[in-house]
Parts: structure tokens; C-alpha cells; sequence
């Protein structure tokens, strides 16, 4: 019995230290990718650009045109005129609450205040858009003519 353990050879250490590089290298290529696809993942930002504004007929409604310049495509998920949460009358291109917004894609929304009556003149209200991430663009501020 003792000879069997005699006649074995083990590895000499040049190859122990180049198997041992290697599976080195290869587990930190596999980390570098993992972290990598994480930090595409992160990297997707909402944002908003308030691009155009136009007040109805009489102030009855208004339209605010928003443009995504982020980086990843987001969901509109509420809109609020001075801090009170209402529903839009429309959007352009056509969809409903909530609305997805493809990254560089523009829309506009219109909308009339809670009741339907009028915006009144010479009063600032503000504008907010709300993503299904919570991520609150605004106060955007216009006053009506």
C-alpha cells in the first residue's frame, strides 16, 4: 500500500501557478461582464423637457407638449395642475393614462382643470408630470392670458 502513494506524481508548480492564473482571469472576465450589464441597468434615466404650451379658446383647457430626452423609455403616470391630480382630455399621438413615452419621443397632453371651469387670466398655475417610477418632472409654471 505504502508504494501506490510512492509512485504518484503531483503537479509541478509551474503548472499549479498557471492553472491557478487562469481560473483567475477567467472568474474576473466574468465579473467584468456581470458589472457591466449592472451598470447599463442603472445608467437608464428618466427626464422630462417641457417643450411647448398652448392655452385654449377662452382659457377653457390648455396643451403642454413634454419631449423624454432620457435615456430609457418611461410611463406617464399621472399629470397635476397645482398640485391636484387630473385626468387629460387627450393625447397627441392618441393613448391614455398611463402613457408610454418612447425615449426622444414628444406628446401632448390636454387637459381642463378639476370642474372644467376656466383657467383665469393672469393667474400662474403649475404643471407637473408624474412617471410610474414616482420620478416628479415640474413645477412647470405659464400664466393664462
Amino acid at each position: 500500500m505504502r508504494k501506490l502513494f510512492k509512485c504518484r506524481k503531483a503537479l509541478s508548480p509551474v503548472v499549479a501557478a498557471i492553472i491557478l492564473i487562469a481560473v483567475t482571469v477567467a472568474v474576473s472576465i466574468a465579473v467584468a461582464a456581470w458589472m457591466g450589464a449592472l451598470t447599463f441597468t442603472f445608467m437608464a434615466t428618466e427626464q422630462i423637457t417641457y417643450t411647448n404650451f398652448v392655452w385654449g379658446t377662452n382659457n377653457a383647457n390648455c396643451a403642454v407638449t413634454i419631449k423624454n430626452t432620457g435615456s430609457t423609455d418611461l410611463s406617464i403616470a399621472s399629470v397635476k395642475i397645482d398640485g391636484t391630480a387630473v385626468t387629460p382630455t387627450s393625447f397627441t399621438p392618441t393613448g391614455s393614462l398611463p402613457y408610454l413615452l418612447q425615449k426622444g419621443n414628444s406628446v401632448t397632453i390636454n387637459m381642463t382643470r378639476v370642474g372644467g371651469a376656466a383657467f383665469a387670466s393672469g393667474v400662474s398655475y403649475e404643471f407637473m408630470v408624474t412617471t410610474a417610477k414616482g420620478n416628479s418632472f415640474g413645477p412647470y409654471t405659464k400664466t393664462a392670458p
